[in-house]
């Protein structure tokens, strides 16, 4: 049996999904957003999306590509996976060395990943050149059975609206999203100063539910808001959750959140995931009033280039 590594097909998608959906039980995906991501992507991304494949079966899948969006220039990322009941059939390294092989000859410095805290994979990394840096939390909420506090009473001078609100001019979402990414703590920082960019890969995403992202709104202007992805089934994530300098400190990141997952516990979801920095107290703090349990954690690597 052999593995080999190409380029994912539009023939791949449903076992793309099926292959991410084994091996990382907490991401929410569907194979529409897989396609968008790859049609979507900037072109300054590079992006591929790679698939190993054993005796014509997809078993692993990468995304490969640049954060375009940071300062510093040649900051590669690959994030290889393959499925559980597939292991140890070299398709992992595949995926990797080419992806490696790819990004150093389009002028990659350092390849960024996330690696499962588990024993085998980090000395997978390690074998490789890798070096851990931070520590990642993944989080799960069941919004059928779980704790999910009432809702929360809205402060007065706020309101509570939807991204669907802003469907005729998404420009103040555009402009909080940046505020609040900008303060991110990343080892690839973005900086969103292009707005037609956001609007292509972020609001007309399809994984983004305008309907489920809440936003607090305080004398006419965004404050706050929490962005809700989801896979249209039963699985609901949150993708951001910020707030403006100006408006921190009153508690209005975990009212959009807390009425956000009440929107989504309402139109059917079933599990609610997020993700937090493992010293992010403050925020674990926030998550772990919600309900929310540690399901998984991921570390974070690099492999600089000479």
């Amino acid at each position: 049996m052999t593995v080999i590594v190409r380029d994912i097909r539009p023939a791949d998608l449903e076992a793309w999904v099926s292959v991410r959906r084994a091996a990382l039980a907490y991401m929410v995906t569907n194979e529409e957003q897989v396609a968008f991501d790859l049609a979507h992507a900037h072109p300054d991304k590079k992006y591929r999306q790679l698939v190993a494949e054993e005796d014509g079966e997809v078993i692993g899948t990468a995304q490969v590509g640049f954060s375009y969006d940071t300062p510093e220039p040649g900051q590669g990322f690959c994030n290889p996976y393959v499925r559980p009941d597939r292991l140890g059939r070299g398709a992992g390294s595949l995926l990797l060395s080419t992806a490696e092989g790819y990004l150093a000859e389009a002028g990659a410095v350092a390849v960024y990943t996330w690696v499962l805290d588990e024993p085998a994979n980090l000395e997978f990394a390690r074998r490789r050149g890798y070096v851990a840096s931070r520590p990642a939390h993944l989080l799960h909420l069941d919004l059928v059975n779980g704790t999910l506090p009432e809702r929360q009473e809205v402060p007065v001078g706020v309101e509570l609206r939807t991204a669907a609100d802003f469907g005729d001019d998404p420009r103040p979402l555009f402009e909080a999203d940046a505020e609040t990414t900008a303060d991110e703590p990343s080892d690839t920082p973005s900086e969103l100063t292009d707005y037609e960019d956001w609007l292509n890969h972020t609001w007309r995403h399809p994984g983004l539910d305008r309907e489920l992202t809440s936003v607090a709104m305080v004398d006419g202007v965004v404050a706050a808001f929490s962005a809700a992805t989801t896979d249209g089934l039963t699985r609901y994530s949150t993708g951001m959750t910020g707030t403006r300098r100006a408006y921190r400190g009153r508690g209005l990141a975990k009212l959009v959140k807390n009425d956000s997952l009440h929107r989504a516990r309402a139109a059917g979801y079933t599990d609610a995931y997020t993700g937090n920095d493992a010293d992010n107290g403050p925020m674990l703090a926030v998550n772990s009033w919600f309900g929310y349990e540690i399901c998984a954690t991921e570390v974070r690597h690099v492999r600089t280039f000479a």
